[in-house]
């Protein structure tokens, strides 16, 4: 039985479902949250249901987006003739805010992964084939995470896409710039070794 009056207790073990939050968070949330003003509450509520329901796929590149299609697939000044391939949209977001590609997105919104029972199926890998054979893409870039599931799901759309046309690249992989050669792991800086370029 909680020592918590029910309305705590629900907001609690509603938090707790979050990614990461675990119990001792959502209650240091659900206390912080009891002593804003009621105002922040609402609108932070208001906020919350709003981007559930009026946030949607693009149709063009499957990105979380409120205008269909998003504003990148809409965006003349991007190179519609280079789709970056990502995972999901924090991908996108992540390569978005290096500002150094100018071409368009594919989300899958996932990897293949065969112990979670997600396979080629449950991706958004049909509407990338969709694209490119309208003709249009000279590049698609795999910039899949280095996990296994996403290496693997990097090679399986690579023997899919090469014998279509465009030139398959994958992002490369090394060591990060302030990083220690020291404290690497030895797969990174296998793969730092293997993509080494002349200066």
């Amino acid at each position: 039985m909680s020592s918590f009056a029910g309305p705590i207790e629900r907001l609690i073990n509603e938090l707790n479902k979050l990614p990461g939050v675990g119990p001792k968070t959502a209650q240091r949330l659900a206390f912080y949250l009891l002593k804003i003003p009621v105002e922040e509450a609402r609108s932070l509520a208001r906020a919350i249901i709003a981007a559930r329901e009026e946030v949607k796929y693009c149709s063009i590149c499957g990105d979380l987006t409120d205008v269909d299609p998003c504003r990148i697939c809409a965006d003349p000044r991007r190179d519609h003739g280079v789709i970056c391939v990502v995972e999901d949209s924090q991908d996108l977001a992540a390569l978005e805010r290096s500002r150094e590609f100018k071409g368009v997105y594919h989300v899958l919104q996932g990897a293949i992964s065969p112990m979670d029972g997600i396979g080629p199926e449950e991706l958004r890998i049909k509407e990338l084939l969709d694209r490119i054979a309208q003709g249009q893409v000279q590049e698609v870039v795999l910039a899949t995470n280095p996990t296994v599931e996403g290496e693997a799901t990097a090679m399986y759309l690579a023997k899919l896409l090469k014998p279509l046309g465009p030139k398959v690249s994958r992002l490369a992989h090394g060591l990060p710039i302030g990083g220690d050669l020291e404290y690497t792991d030895a797969v990174t800086i296998a793969r730092a070794l293997a993509g080494r370029r002349e200066l």
